[in-house]
């Protein structure tokens, strides 16, 4: 069966044909990707890609949303669109649809996709296990957040708002993070740490330390200046990403109980090289008195290029298997 696969985060909306049988993912087409703010509607992105196509599409639709999925009444986290599931098949001329939280498509790409979709971490270097709990995390837009469980019968997704848990320093420089952040917000979340937007918040904390003046640059540009390396204060900002990325995933690993642990995101894959290099791996296992159960996670990065697109196919085929 052909089935238009939706990846719909904060800043971009990505579209692909999948063919799915039996419950898992036989292939996928080359994405197209559009930008949220060029488009006012779900619908009138789907009308875009229908356009990229020498024939009609498909009446069936797997979409995921960076969003909790409830309610008549779907809002976005980070996005201006509305999403109203009873409007789909009117809307999209969808006959049948999955609807997913983002990173719980994330967690079926996890549980459908092979080994060879993965970097190693750390932890001991070893497959991600068949039984048990796997957690997945991931910095883009924001910090999504979802749980696969692996048994006997198969798998089970369990999405999560667990970016939105309160953050915890671990030392002086993340206390100054936290008391820069109050400035705006009363509770500082761990999405305001460990999220893209959040390099803007780091590396203004760290120029106030460094009594520095601090120029005003977009997260993108200092992304940008991060990764390509000249800029000290960029630079030192990415080190410190990374290490509140390896404490957050340590924590929630905690949380879950899990036997193994999944990077993703849309800025996961980009961190690729740095998380190897920082010290990334020695905040996930710095939990005190279970340092020990930490260093038995085997710690994962998801490498295929477009894990959103596959887990929103990967949702619709295990729901329409049944």
């Amino acid at each position: 069966m052909e089935v238009v696969a939706v990846d719909i985060g904060g800043t971009h909306a990505r579209f692909a044909l999948a063919e799915v049988a039996k419950g898992r993912v036989v292939s996928i087409s080359e994405p197209v990707t559009q930008k949220v703010a060029e488009h006012p509607s779900l619908q009138l992105a789907w009308q875009a890609f229908a356009a990229t196509l020498d024939r009609p599409m498909p009446k069936a639709a797997a979409i995921a949303l960076a969003s909790p999925i409830s309610g008549d009444i779907i809002k976005l986290t980070n996005n201006p669109w509305i999403i109203r599931p009873a409007l789909i098949p009117e809307r999209l001329g969808a006959e049948t649809w999955t609807l997913v939280n983002d990173f719980e498509a994330i967690g079926h790409a996890v549980a459908q996709l092979d080994d060879d979709s993965f970097l190693h971490l750390c932890g001991p270097e070893k497959s991600l296990p068949d039984r048990g709990s796997i957690t997945v995390c991931g910095p883009g837009t924001g910090l999504g957040v979802a749980q696969v469980f692996r048994h006997d019968a198969g798998y089970h997704i369990i999405a999560t708002e667990g970016g939105h848990v309160d953050f915890a320093p671990l030392d002086a420089i993340e206390d100054a993070f936290v008391r820069h952040l109050r400035k705006t917000y009363t509770r500082v979340s761990t999405e305001r740490i460990v999220a893209g937007p959040a390099i803007v918040a780091i590396y203004e904390t760290l120029a106030e330390l460094e009594r520095r003046p601090v120029p005003r640059h977009d997260d993108r540009q200092l992304w940008d200046l991060a990764f390509e390396g000249k800029d000290s204060l960029a630079a030192a900002a990415l080190d410190r990403f990374c290490l509140s990325l390896g404490a957050v995933a340590g924590d929630l690993a905690l949380t879950h109980g899990p036997t193994g642990v999944v990077i993703a995101g849309g800025l996961g894959l980009r961190l690729k090289d740095h998380l190897l290099q920082s010290g990334f791996g020695e905040r996930f296992v710095a939990k005190g008195r279970f340092r020990n159960l930490m260093a038995s996670i085997p710690v994962k990065l998801i490498t295929h290029p477009q894990p959103g697109l596959y887990g929103a196919a990967a949702a619709f085929a295990q729901e329409h298997a049944r």
